[in-house]
C-alpha cells in the first residue's frame, strides 16, 4: 500500500515512514496540509495516516478538508496525546482508525488488515456501480449461462474449474461470441469474486497511451504527464486484470507484460521503482496466436506463458440449440423492456434464425432480435420481423423446393484423380457445397450431418 504520512515531527516521520517501508509498503512524507493536499493533486495514495497534533494546525480540521476533498482517500489519525473522546471525535468526522503513539508494528499491521478491508469493499462497491451504469446505458440483458450445446458445456466445465486457481486463462474465439462474458464469470466464480475486476481494452488505444493505461506512468514521464498515474494493475490488485484482444498488444509491450505474468513486478512509465501486482491475468483475442507467433506478431514465450488454460469459444452457427435459446431469451427481455407480450416465435422465424450463419454472433443476434421485438405486431415474433439478411436466410429456390446434392453439384462435377485418398475427396466434396449454401445450416442439411459435426470438420480441413 501507498501512504502519504502527516507529520510535523522529523523524526516521528521518519520513524514512522521506516516502519511502512520496512513492512514492504510505500511512505510519502510531509510537514503540513498545503504539503498534503499538493501530493494528493499530484499522486493517488490508499491511505494517509495523519497526525492529530501539526503545530499551529489542527489534525481535526484537517481532517475535515481532507474528507471534503478527497473521500476515497481512508484517513488514520495518530498522536501522542490521545484520549477517548479525542478517538472517538476523529472517527465521528470521518477517520477510519486511530493510533497512539508510539505505536507498534503489530498495531500498524492490525491497521494495515483494516485497511484492506477497507479497501476491497470500496473497489467492490466502484465495480458494482459500474456494472449497473453499463447495465442501464446497454438496458440489455443479464449474461446467461445456462447452454444446451454439448461443445458450450464442455467449455464452461473447463473454465470453471480453472475458476478456482491461479492460472492465466486464454479465451479464443470470433468476435461477439462472449468471451469478455465468460471472463466476467470466471472471476465472479474465483476466490477473487470480491476483488476488483479490471478490463483492458488492447487495441482501443495507441501504444504510448495503452502502455501508460496498463501500466501507469509517473509525472513528465512524456509530453501531457502532466501528474503521476496509476494503471489498471493497479487498480486491480487483488483480483483480476482481463486483457481484451490481447492479440492487438503492441510488441514494444510485450516484453512488459510478460515480466508481469512470469515475475509479478513491473514499472511506471518514467520511474525506476519495481512493483509487486498480485493479480491473475485472464486474456482473450480473434486472432490466430500461433499465426502471429510464426509472423512475428506476437511473442513466442509470451504466448506460452498465456496458454495455461485455453479455450475456444465456438461460433454461434454451430451451436443451434444455444442459438434459439438465445433468442428466446432475448425476446423475452427486450418485449418485458418495452411492454409487449411475448409467447414465442414462429415455426418459420425459428428456422430463419437457424438458416442464417450469424457472422457477429451474440451481438447480432440480439441486435436482431431486439428490432423484431419493436417491429412485431402480435405476441408471436414472425419471419418477417426479423432484418431482411435473417428472414431471407434458407429460404427455398424458385421452383420451391430446397437444394440438393444433386442440383448443387452432379455426380460427375467431382472427380476423383489418381492417388487422391478418401480423406481429400470428402474434402473437395464439403468445399463444394460450402460453396454452394448460403448457410452452414443448409450446408449439413445438404450433407445429411449436424452444424457441429460440420463446424468442426471445416475447422479441421482449414475451410473457414
Amino acid at each position: 500500500m501507498d501512504f502519504l504520512v502527516i507529520d510535523d515531527e522529523k523524526s516521528i516521520r521518519d520513524a514512522t515512514c521506516l516502519l511502512i517501508d520496512d513492512e514492504g509498503h510505500y511512505a510519502e512524507p510531509v510537514v503540513d496540509s498545503s504539503g498534503a493536499l499538493h501530493r494528493l493533486k499530484e499522486d493517488k495514495y490508499d491511505a494517509i495516516l495523519l497526525d492529530l497534533n501539526l503545530g499551529h494546525e489542527n489534525g481535526l480540521d484537517i481532517l475535515d478538508t481532507l474528507a471534503k476533498q478527497h473521500p476515497d482517500v481512508p484517513v488514520v489519525m495518530f498522536t501522542a496525546q490521545g484520549t477517548v473522546k479525542t478517538a472517538v471525535e476523529a472517527v465521528r468526522r470521518g477517520a477510519l482508525d486511530f493510533l497512539e503513539k508510539p505505536f507498534t508494528r503489530e498495531q500498524f499491521r492490525a491497521v494495515v488488515a483494516r485497511l484492506n478491508r477497507f479497501r476491497q469493499m470500496s473497489q467492490r462497491i466502484e465495480t458494482l456501480e459500474k456494472e449497473v451504469k453499463e447495465v442501464r446505458k446497454q438496458g440489455g440483458p443479464e449474461a446467461r449461462f445456462d447452454f444446451e450445446t454439448p461443445m458450450m458445456k464442455e467449455v464452461m466445465g473447463v473454465l470453471l474449474k480453472a475458476a478456482k486457481t491461479p492460472a492465466a486463462i486464454l479465451i479464443l474465439g470470433e468476435s461477439g461470441t462472449g468471451k469478455s462474458v465468460v471472463a466476467r464469470a470466471i472471476h465472479d466464480h474465483s476466490h477473487l469474486r470480491d476483488k476488483p475486476f479490471v478490463t483492458v481494452s488492447c487495441p482501443s488505444l495507441s501504444k504510448e497511451l495503452l502502455q501508460s493505461d496498463l501500466f501507469g506512468h509517473v509525472k513528465g514521464a512524456f509530453t501531457g504527464a502532466i501528474k503521476d498515474h496509476w494503471g489498471k494493475i493497479k487498480q486491480a490488485e487483488g483480483g483480476t486484470l482481463f486483457l481484451d484482444e490481447i492479440g492487438e498488444l503492441p510488441m514494444e509491450i510485450q516484453p512488459q507484460l510478460l515480466r508481469l505474468l512470469q515475475e509479478r513486478e513491473y514499472e511506471r512509465i518514467g520511474e525506476n521503482v519495481t512493483r509487486h501486482a498480485n493479480v491473475r491475468i485472464i486474456a482473450a483475442t480473434n486472432r490466430n496466436l500461433k499465426e502471429g507467433v510464426k509472423n512475428h506478431t506476437f511473442r513466442e514465450d509470451l504466448y506460452f506463458r498465456l496458454n495455461v488454460i485455453t479455450v475456444e469459444m465456438p461460433p454461434l452457427r454451430a451451436r443451434p440449440d444455444d442459438l434459439l435459446g438465445f433468442a428466446h431469451y432475448y425476446a423475452e427481455h427486450f418485449a418485458a423492456q418495452i411492454g409487449h407480450k411475448f409467447k414465442g416465435l414462429t415455426e418459420e422465424a425459428r428456422e430463419r434464425i437457424l438458416a442464417h450463419t450469424w457472422p457477429g454472433n451474440l451481438r447480432e443476434l440480439r441486435n436482431a432480435i431486439e428490432r423484431a421485438v419493436i417491429l412485431s405486431s402480435g405476441e408471436l415474433l414472425h419471419a418477417s420481423d426479423l432484418p431482411p439478411d435473417v428472414h431471407s436466410a434458407g429460404v427455398t429456390s424458385a421452383n420451391g423446393s430446397e437444394p440438393s446434392p444433386a442440383n448443387a453439384d452432379s455426380a460427375d462435377s467431382l472427380l476423383a484423380t489418381p492417388g487422391m485418398t478418401l480423406q481429400q475427396l470428402e474434402e473437395a466434396y464439403i468445399k463444394r457445397i460450402l460453396g454452394r449454401s448460403n448457410s452452414l445450416a443448409e450446408a449439413a442439411n445438404l450433407l445429411g450431418i449436424d452444424q457441429a459435426t460440420l463446424y468442426r470438420k471445416r475447422k479441421k480441413m482449414n475451410l473457414e
